[in-house]
């Protein structure tokens, strides 16, 4: 069944909520929705007090590592963590407590290395996009490429990075493509504004993907979804499995 993934999202040290669009190497250019006067591992400690699982930290360019050591110390084997990771620091967040990491592409790796992947649609498609969503990549995804990258994956995060930060609404077709190619577990990210997305995205990916919401979420400053209506959700779920 659906389930409400959480996240902390990490930008210069700071957990903060950024229009991912605008995370370009111009701080002048970055718009953010949010910057917590929380650390990383107040948010770690509020999803372990919650029992929320699946939660993902996201380095969002350099001066997050700290931030992030923090959170995986707060929660120890229960978060995942992307951004910045390779083969060659991998082990060393999984030592320092990461239940995952989604490693980035590296110029000596290929595309099938990659287990945390971001898109970006185009023309009524999606392509995979790099370097804090801002560097565009040939490889479009479809059933295909999924089905090659499934065997090197145990899960996927997708955050579809032109909905990243506006509460305008999710990609309902993207979510359905998701749910169609996939057959290991999948969190899409990007767009949501209320409690009720959790809805549409079991509706329509037949409860086959999870959602985060980020901007939106009461303890990222939003108004339009409720941390505890989250949690409350994931019981709900929790009670039909």
């Amino acid at each position: 069944m659906t389930r409400f993934r959480p996240c902390i999202d990490l930008h210069a040290g700071q957990v903060k909520q950024i229009v991912g669009g605008t995370l370009t190497e111009k701080d002048s250019d970055l718009k953010t929705n949010y910057v917590s006067q929380h650390s990383a591992a107040y948010y770690a400690n509020l999803y372990k007090e919650t029992n929320c699982l699946g939660a993902h930290v996201i380095m969002l360019g350099p001066g997050n590592d700290d931030a992030a050591r923090e959170a995986l110390s707060a929660w120890p084997g229960k978060l995942q963590v992307g951004g910045g990771i390779t083969d060659q620091n991998a082990q060393q967040w999984i030592d320092a407590g990461a239940e995952k990491v989604g490693l980035r592409r590296s110029e000596a790796e290929t595309r099938i290395s990659e287990l945390m992947t971001e898109k970006w649609r185009k023309d009524d498609t999606w392509f995979v996009a790099m370097n804090k969503w801002q560097t565009m990549t040939e490889m479009e995804i479809t059933k295909d490429t999924i089905a090659i990258l499934q065997p090197f994956c145990s899960e996927f995060l997708v955050h579809a990075a032109d909905n990243e930060g506006l509460q305008a609404g999710i990609d309902h077709e993207l979510v359905a493509k998701l749910a169609e190619w996939c057959t290991i577990p999948v969190t899409y990210a990007g767009g949501a504004r209320t409690v009720e997305d959790l809805e549409l995205v079991r509706a329509a990916s037949d409860g086959k993907v999870d959602l985060t919401i980020g901007s939106a979420l009461d303890v990222f400053g939003g108004e339009g979804a409720k941390f505890v209506d989250c949690v409350a959700w994931n019981s709900v779920q929790e009670g039909f499995t």
